[in-house]
């Protein structure tokens, strides 16, 4: 691996769509490391807030392989990554000033990932479209895009969700969220080139997991072969939501069916799927998985 441009596989969208599961997924195929959430690093001091001996190992050596990196305070990196930095007129202060140590330390972390994992593919989790648009300036990495999206009244019920550790959002912040979301990360799927970036649907991925699963390897330029869906190893990512606390979690075979008030809320947000029909490249089932955002909501 030393030597070559790490292949990073990014995946961007909102988040409670799914990406941890599809990166676990991912991170059992041959020479590909699910890293998780890799805009946390450098909040985290490159420390995994994840319990585990290996996890803490594996990210000490990725540390010290960095150590001669630029340093940048974490505030840097919200303001240039984080979708609500694009109103605050400090954060693009920011961003110009620290951009250049932003984009070489991102640069040396892929590096030092994938060399510590001897993994030809590394994927993040992160989710921000504007990190993806960083990304797309690094040419010390190969970039491929996964745009992965969920049903509006899915992750509409699960930001409302009290059993889980994250912030609750209700259902007016949700769909901005979304609106913002979805907007910035059309830019950069259609700005990044077409044998590199894949439409995601959440829905297609766990009806149909290794249809979808091996289109995204060919996207990816990996040969790996599916691997037991029903005992995936969560790995060493270095951040991630609950999911990773195990050490082994089986692919559900199809997706939840959100209640309808979360049908009803998501309803500013349907117009996407419109939006998402027309995008291509798109992993198969596409148009089955859209049929559940098109569902009136009296539908059983």
């Amino acid at each position: 691996m030393s030597g070559q441009r790490p292949k990073v596989v990014y995946v961007m969208g909102a988040g409670r769509s799914g990406s941890t599961i599809l990166g676990i997924t991912l991170g059992n195929c041959a020479g590909v490391l699910f890293a998780g959430e890799l805009h946390l690093w450098l909040a985290k001091q490159g420390r995994s807030p994840l319990p585990g001996a290996e996890r803490e190992r594996f990210w000490s050596a990725v540390c010290a392989a960095v150590a001669d990196a630029p340093r940048l305070p974490a505030r840097a990196a919200r303001s240039i990554e984080q979708s609500v930095a694009v109103f605050s007129p400090r954060g693009w202060r920011t961003g110009r000033r620290l951009r250049g140590r932003y984009r070489a330390l991102t640069e040396e972390v892929f590096r030092a990932t994938a060399e510590t994992a001897a993994a030809t593919h590394v994927v993040d989790t992160s989710h921000f479209p504007r990190r993806a648009k960083e990304l797309q300036a690094l040419s010390g990495i190969e970039l491929y895009l996964l745009f992965v999206v969920r049903s509006p009244a899915s992750v509409i019920a699960s930001y409302r969700r009290d059993d889980v550790e994250f912030p609750r959002f209700n259902a007016f912040t949700t769909n901005a969220y979304l609106w913002l979301t979805y907007i910035l990360s059309l830019f950069a799927f259609l700005k990044h080139p077409r044998d590199r970036r894949l439409l995601v649907r959440y829905e297609a991925f766990v009806s149909n997991p290794e249809q979808v699963l091996q289109e995204i390897l060919d996207c990816i330029g990996s040969e790996a072969e599916i691997p037991d869906l029903q005992a995936l190893s969560t790995g060493v990512a270095f951040q991630g939501n609950r999911v990773l606390y195990a050490d082994v979690v089986a692919l559900k075979s199809r997706p939840d069916r959100p209640s309808l008030g979360a049908r009803v809320a998501a309803l500013p947000s349907l117009p996407w799927s419109a939006v998402f029909a027309l995008l291509r490249p798109a992993a198969s089932s596409g148009a089955a998985a859209g049929a559940a955002w098109k569902r009136p909501p009296g539908d059983a």
